[in-house]
């Protein structure tokens, strides 16, 4: 019974030896050592966006080894050599990251993704031109990183030459034999002509500086020449206290005036003209009267404050003064 036991496990094992011979004959010598060499361990050499790694591996291709590694790519991101490249000891894989950016330009906003270093690069990569006068921030030269914003501003200068009139000067001078109301031109005004070159400079198409380059003068003005009358007629003068108040200015437009000062008064008509004379420095103005008051005891006159302040300081408040009617 022994004997034929061995006899039987003799027989199995040769067989199962010629059962190996045939499966090996199937693959050639090349396909066998390309099988030891994939399998066999390898010292590759790994670059994630400028983090260089050396690593040990059993990986086959790129793929694995990226599996193995546990290294994501997104759809942006670039590998070089690709997926499906077989390993050998001593290759170089690189791995180009892409950072999502923003670029203020123009008034719009561009988001998108760059695997350029830098701002200049990334510019150039979504066809932005700049000029030598834009200005970028940060600066061309400064390194991309996550969730950048690159602003951009467009700086534009130009000489602008442009003719601009000048305004002539007004002489006025007096004339004691004609009435005080009353105004002759004796020579008219002339306006000049200037031409000037301005340096503009634009901020994103907005005008933020103008400097005169050049400003010449082309035509001179010629002054005007006013002669007004200084006759007055005056009534009896009354002396008292004058004050001041501010008028509205609906008061000020109710009558039409040859002068630009008013008051208010208890015994001259609206609609009139008066002198008032500052008592204690002698100087004086003509007023119209368009208002009624003070309603003071020893007050005459109630200067509007624009007045009042021609011949006396604000803070006075209280001045003695001398109003005399104009008759003519």
């Amino acid at each position: 019974m022994l004997g034929k036991t061995k006899k039987l496990f003799g027989l199995l094992s040769l067989l199962a030896i010629i059962g190996l011979i045939v499966k090996f004959s199937f693959f050639s010598p090349k396909e066998i050592a390309s099988a030891n060499f994939q399998s066999a361990p390898k010292n590759i050499f790994l670059s994630d966006n400028g983090l260089d790694f050396q690593i040990t591996t059993h990986a086959k291709n790129v793929a694995e080894i990226l599996k193995e590694k546990n290294i994501l790519l997104s759809r942006h991101d670039e590998i070089i050599p690709d997926k499906d490249t077989p390993l050998y000891s001593g290759i170089n894989i690189k791995i180009e990251r892409a950072f999502p950016i923003k670029i203020l330009v123009d008034g719009k906003t561009i988001n998108n993704y760059t695997r350029e270093k830098t701002v200049g690069k990334a510019l150039e990569e979504n066809h932005i031109t700049l000029s030598p006068l834009d200005k970028t921030s940060p600066n061309l030269n400064a390194l991309i990183e996550k969730n950048l914003t690159i602003i951009i501003t467009r700086i534009k200068v130009k000489n602008v030459t442009q003719k601009e009139k000048i305004n002539f000067k007004t002489i006025i001078k007096t004339d004691s034999k004609l009435d005080w109301s009353k105004k002759k031109i004796k020579q008219p005004g002339v306006k000049g002509l200037k031409e000037i070159i301005y340096h503009l400079v634009y901020k994103n198409g907005k005008k933020i500086s103008q400097t005169v380059l050049v400003s010449k003068i082309i035509q001179k003005p010629i002054p005007q020449i006013e002669v007004h009358g200084s006759h007055l007629e005056l009534g009896k003068a009354k002396r008292g206290q004058g004050s001041w108040y501010s008028q509205p200015l609906n008061l000020k437009e109710k009558y039409n005036s040859l002068v630009d000062n008013f008051a208010a008064s208890t015994t001259l008509p609206k609609g009139s003209y008066a002198k008032v004379t500052n008592l204690e420095n002698g100087k004086s103005l003509i007023v119209q009267i368009n208002d009624s008051g003070p309603y003071v005891k020893k007050r005459i006159i109630d200067l509007d404050k624009k007045a009042f302040a021609k011949i006396a300081p604000i803070g006075a408040g209280v001045i003695a003064v001398k109003v005399a009617p104009i008759l003519n």
